[in-house]
């Protein structure tokens, strides 16, 4: 492994481009910033959009960050516009640091940065692929989850696993609680990774692709769908995933909503027995 340009005795300055748009690499973000050894050069985020129900133009959690760090931020329309190739040549990374940037990064765009485009997954990979891990870990009725750290290829969520971290799920924990403490853990995991890459001391790992498990996008229409299957799925598709899609599950033909989304394996014949009350029928 090559070591960085920017390297020097005992301290490493290790220029990186940040991408993310939401929440989730806020932690990352601040960690990198907070240590000696790195440097941010510049974030990439999604451009500002329209967000709650006044749909007033805002700042992502990450733009803000980035502006009270006093980087400069980037906010193209389309990672794979060619100014945003002169852009990443130009600032000529040792590594760009991406999570769940929402958009596919082209081929031609991944050599570009000397150690590679290094990803913060929110799952132990191969398992659970794609979109909405942490809602999908909680709606398969999971106990134990974790984050990855890989380099990413042409493909999705296929690339080369670095290091891992387990995280157990907590029965009643909703998504946004688990979240937040993955992204706590997965910030200094991911620091770890670019020291063990930068030192060359971090073998990457060959996904097994027997042991895929690829996810859509969670919708409305996915959330009745997992809802109104076999009684097993329907209490375990109660379990709380907010703040996605919520679910809508079958009951006796029609539509249900649920006073409680914490429904699990364990607690069905509670659930059951007390259908009648927690859930209201309402026509199509």
């Amino acid at each position: 492994m090559p070591e960085p340009a920017a390297w020097r005795p005992r301290r490493v300055k290790d220029a990186n481009r940040f991408l993310r748009h939401a929440q989730f690499a806020v932690p990352t973000l601040k960690h990198l910033l907070a240590q000696s050894d790195f440097e941010v050069v510049a974030v990439i985020t999604q451009p500002d959009r329209p967000r709650g129900r006044g749909q007033e133009v805002s700042f992502s959690p990450v733009k803000e960050a980035a502006l009270a760090a006093k980087l400069p931020v980037h906010q193209p329309e389309k990672i794979r516009a060619p100014e945003v190739q002169e852009l990443l040549q130009g600032l000529a990374p040792d590594c760009i640091v991406i999570i769940a940037y929402g958009q596919i990064i082209p081929a031609r765009l991944l050599p570009i940065p000397k150690l590679g485009w290094i990803n913060l997954h929110a799952s132990l990979l191969p398992k659970y692929r794609g979109a909405a891990p942490i809602n999908w870990a909680i709606v398969n009725g999971e106990t134990r989850t974790g984050v990855t750290t890989m380099r990413i290829d042409a493909g999705m969520d296929t690339g080369e696993m670095l290091v891992q971290r387990g995280i157990e799920i907590d029965p009643k924990e909703t998504a946004p609680e688990l979240a937040a403490r993955m992204s706590e853990s997965g910030a200094p995991l991911l620091a770890e990774t670019l020291r063990g890459l930068a030192a060359g001391t971090i073998a990457p790992k060959a996904q097994n692709h027997a042991e895929l498990a690829m996810r859509r996008c969670l919708k409305k229409k996915t959330g009745a769908s997992i809802g109104s299957g076999r009684r097993l799925r329907f209490t375990t598709g109660c379990a709380d995933s907010r703040p996605g899609p919520g679910l809508t599950p079958r009951f006796a033909g029609r539509r249900a909503t649920s006073g409680a989304n914490r429904c699990r394996k364990k607690e069905a014949p509670a659930c059951r027995a007390e259908r009648p009350r927690n859930f209201a029928q309402r026509k199509e």
